[in-house]
């Protein structure tokens, strides 16, 4: 890892706070998130060995990526040199993991194989009616699967993740691909009351998790929910399946945060996004429902979702200016509530 460890160097006067703690560990505040806004001498993203790879993880927004992807998101720069010293050394651009501890990603063509398409299911299918009754496109239906045995299946990919399989039950299967095509991170969705909704797997923590990537164009104004699903009504749209919605990319990204009752939390999370510089979406207070496939269900058109969306996007200084109008509307609306 000379390689890795002498381009962090070159690039470590731009992280704030940066230091080393041991031969492979690496302190410093997060580029991504910025790590806070009341302490400049906060620091919680690291850099440190994992196997034979140089990771980076951040312990207050939760963005994990490669070394050469974090390198790649700071300084395009150091990575382009970074990358021309790792051609003229003859290695590969990925780092060399042995193979017995590659991380596990799947091929499109072997998911087909081993669950069903929602689009090859018969029209009387019960999970077809499932999807259909949430007006999920029918242009996507070929990127969700089905299972019957959940908990099974998840241990033909990760043997023993579920070392009990009593209560294995069907669910809806929502892989997440890179933009060559292969899954290293897949999401299942309970048809009924099974506990938790959503359980998502990571197969590959070297990569961030998005749901999208392999329709995204960066090229374009791109859009970010938290659930998958709504994600597939909105145009070049991809998701986190998380509540902090920040992807590490700033240019032409809008955030669209649930429109959930806003506690404590959920305000200070949506002011975190609006002081880090990005886009955010503030929902009108027309609207009532909580996410995009409940505006569906609810009778609104994609069209019209994308024309509040539009209106209602704000960033920097109006942003702040906004958020504080919607955060009194929202702290009138929660009083009128509580004395009803």
């Amino acid at each position: 890892m000379f390689t890795e460890i002498k381009y962090l160097n070159i690039a470590s006067p731009q992280l704030r706070n940066f230091k080393k703690k041991s031969n492979e560990l690496w302190n410093f505040s997060c580029p991504y998130c910025g790590d806070s806004q009341k302490s400049k001498t906060k620091a919680r993203g690291f850099i440190f060995r994992k196997e034979s790879n140089l990771i980076y993880k951040c312990h207050n927004c939760g963005v994990g990526a490669s070394f050469k992807n974090f390198l790649k998101n700071l300084d395009l720069k150091i990575y382009n040199e970074y990358i021309m010293e790792k051609y003229k050394k003859n290695e590969s651009e990925e780092p060399v993991v042995p193979q017995s501890r590659q991380p596990k990603v799947i091929k499109r063509d072997e998911v087909v194989k081993s669950l069903k398409k929602i689009s090859s299911l018969e029209h009387n299918h019960p999970v077809k009616k499932y999807i259909q009754s949430r007006q999920i496109p029918s242009k996507v239906h070929y990127e969700l699967f089905y299972t019957p045995k959940f908990y099974k299946w998840v241990n033909s990919i990760v043997p023993n993740k579920f070392p009990e399989l009593k209560g294995d039950h069907p669910r809806l299967v929502i892989p997440f691909f890179d933009e060559k095509g292969k899954m290293f991170a897949f999401q299942g969705r309970a048809f009924g009351d099974e506990i938790p909704k959503y359980i998502t797997i990571v197969l590959d923590n070297g990569k961030q998790k998005i749901y999208g990537l392999n329709r995204v164009n960066w090229n374009r104004t791109v859009y970010v929910t938290e659930g998958p699903i709504d994600s597939l009504f909105i145009d070049n749209c991809v998701a986190t399946a998380q509540s902090d919605l920040r992807i590490g990319k700033k240019d032409n990204v809008v955030l669209i945060p649930d429109n959930e009752p806003r506690n404590f939390q959920i305000v200070k999370q949506i002011e975190k996004f609006i002081d880090d510089g990005y886009s955010v979406v503030l929902w009108p207070e027309s609207i009532k429902q909580k996410d995009v496939n409940e505006m569906i269900l609810s009778g609104m058109t994609e069209s019209q979702i994308k024309k509040i969306i539009i209106e209602n996007t704000y960033t920097g200084l109006q942003a702040k200016a906004q958020f504080m109008f919607w955060k009194k509307v929202e702290i009138k609306n929660e009083k009128r509530v509580s004395r009803n």
